[in-house]
């Protein structure tokens, strides 16, 4: 039994024989502001146009389907999403949502609309009913050889899914399900943000490609199907102000140098490579321009996280214990820093015509002496 289940995994995730020379991408529109498609036009590493020039090693040339971009409209746009579904392409494909599933489902008659119950969300029509986002995806999705949720409204509804909205928003993961694959076997690939960062779209994009390829072993994802390499730690562990967080220094107004949490930076506990590797081709980003994290790249933005830019529930006993810490750690760093500051011939005065000449204070060569006792000490 075993042996059969392994077999069928196999065939499932079977590739294609030789590289491939081209990938369709069928970019599909739900809930969305068009965020992520202006966030992915400014991926540099690489960027969007090399990847659909094909000038990239290893990888296929994309040929992409999108909303926005393409220059085909009306039947001839369609074309591509129809081939895909009848499997007429010459190569795979790859389908990737935009925006939170509308529930279409809810509306009156409670099959797609085929009723004429109106509908929230279409691309295109079919015998004069409008073919419904949900229903693309539905069709699409699991002859697919990836599918990829591309923001926090793809991923887990997002601002679209906040409590009181009418349309049953939800994530692609959500709608699809537990147990969905593609046809070469991958679960839902969720690149949250709003907008997420350009390049961890196109650099877990072309992850997946090289795999496809064959050329490389599928990359590590999350429990949540999140690129474990660029969600694996907070927006804190990379954040340029951490350090003064650990010593208890706190930003009491916007513009302030120090830690933002007390200003309603959620940073120590939402997972985003933001802080580390900026908004566009390494520049930029929320806590680099000023701003507090207010933790748009996880499931529960944004009700968990209301109201934004308030000082976060549980900061006031972290802060607490921070400041506890920082008030006797700070004190012996400074000590430790004036004294690394003086070289040997300095431990009297200092030759400088820009500050204090005296020599150390009574305590502090007191605690120096015990400092080289220990370091000497092997």
């Amino acid at each position: 039994m075993i042996t059969q289940i392994a077999d069928k995994q196999a065939e499932q995730t079977k590739l294609p024989s030789g590289p491939l020379e081209e990938i369709y991408v069928i970019w599909l529109a739900g809930g969305s502001c068009d965020g992520c498609s202006i966030s992915v036009l400014g991926a540099t590493n690489p960027s969007l146009e090399s990847l659909m020039a094909g000038t990239v090693p290893g990888l296929p040339k994309l040929i992409l389907s999108h909303t926005v971009l393409s220059i085909e409209s009306g039947d001839e746009y369609l074309d591509q999403f129809r081939r895909a579904e009848r499997g007429e392409l010459d190569a795979p494909y790859v389908v990737v949502l935009e925006g939170s599933v509308t529930n279409e489902r809810q509306i009156k008659d409670g099959s797609y609309n085929k009723g004429g119950g109106g509908f929230y969300i279409a691309i295109g029509e079919e015998n004069g009913r409008p073919i419904s986002t949900t229903e693309w995806l539905d069709r699409l999705c699991p002859k697919a050889a990836a599918v990829i949720a591309i923001g926090t409204c793809a991923t887990w509804g997002g601002v679209p899914a906040a409590e009181g909205n009418a349309t049953g928003a939800m994530g692609l993961m959500d709608h699809l399900g537990t147990d969905f694959r593609s046809a070469f076997g991958l679960p839902v690939i969720n690149i949250p943000g709003c907008a997420p960062i350009g390049d961890n779209f196109i650099e877990t994009v072309a992850s997946v490609l090289l795999f496809l390829q064959g050329l490389t072993p599928l990359p590590e994802f999350d429990e949540l199907g999140r690129p474990a390499w660029l969600y694996g730690e907070t927006v804190h562990d990379g954040c340029p102000r951490a350090g003064y967080y650990e010593e208890g220094n706190f930003a009491k107004d916007y513009g302030d140098k120090e830690c933002l949490v007390e200003l309603g930076c959620w940073g120590p506990v939402v997972q985003c490579n933001m802080a580390s590797r900026g908004a566009i081709n390494g520049i930029g980003g929320c806590m680099q321009s000023g701003g507090v994290c207010i933790g748009c790249t996880m499931p529960g933005f944004p009700d968990k996280f209301s109201p934004m830019y308030a000082k976060p529930p549980g900061s006031g006993v972290s802060a607490t214990f921070t400041r506890a810490i920082g008030s006797v750690i700070k004190p012996l760093r400074r000590m430790t820093q004036r004294d690394k500051n003086r070289s040997i011939r300095w431990s009297e005065r200092v030759p400088s015509g820009w500050g204090p000449q005296g020599g150390s204070p009574g305590l502090e060569r007191v605690a120096n002496y015990f400092y080289k006792k220990v370091q000497k000490a092997g």
